[in-house]
């Protein structure tokens, strides 16, 4: 009787103890700092002042580029929306328009990826200010084994893919893939 007291009562320990644990701060990769980098997938809005025809809706293809009349190809993955500016009115400056004033504002984002212990996972569009408890709601909720509190984050950032932990209040941005694990009990 007394080994079967011990061993409920280390289990018992290990259990309480365990319910302490804390989670993992959101590391600083994760941050939301700087503007938003585009990449492929986002729907550029790009306007050229007093040149209707170069002003029009651009797909980023696979490669980070998009392909425009009289300049052709613009490298623009990687770049902020002022960035894909400059680079478009550079090219334009090339020898079609003196002093090209041009706007570029993202359209469409790239879509969201939410995996795990919700009702409908999947590929959703991006809605912005976005958090991840938003992201389940927008794959029709938890289901009923799922950890409700925190969520794996797999982001890609400047300097390479970060996977990790974050509370569901933590925003998300595009191209985020997010997993509901299941809990434990």
């Amino acid at each position: 009787m007394n080994r079967r007291q011990a061993l409920f009562g280390l289990s018992m320990t290990g259990l309480a103890l365990g319910g302490c644990m804390r989670r993992p701060e959101v590391r600083p990769d994760f941050r939301l700092a700087g503007p938003y980098v585009l990449a492929t997938g986002d729907r550029l809005r790009i306007i050229v002042f007093g040149q209707d025809s170069l002003s029009n809706i651009y797909q980023i293809d696979a490669s980070g580029r998009i392909a425009m009349p009289l300049v052709g190809v613009v490298q623009v993955g990687g770049l902020s929306t002022a960035g894909a500016a400059n680079a478009i009115a550079a090219k334009l400056r090339g020898g079609f328009i003196r002093e090209p004033k041009v706007t570029v504002e993202v359209d469409t984002y790239r879509p969201f990826f939410i995996l795990g212990e919700v009702t409908n996972s999947g590929q959703f569009p991006f809605v912005n200010g976005a958090t991840i408890q938003t992201a389940v709601a927008i794959a029709g909720g938890f289901t009923p084994r799922a950890e409700r509190n925190y969520a794996e984050l797999t982001r890609r950032t400047p300097r390479g893919i970060v996977v990790g932990d974050v509370p569901i209040t933590y925003p998300i941005r595009p191209g985020d893939t997010i997993v509901i694990k299941e809990r434990w009990f």
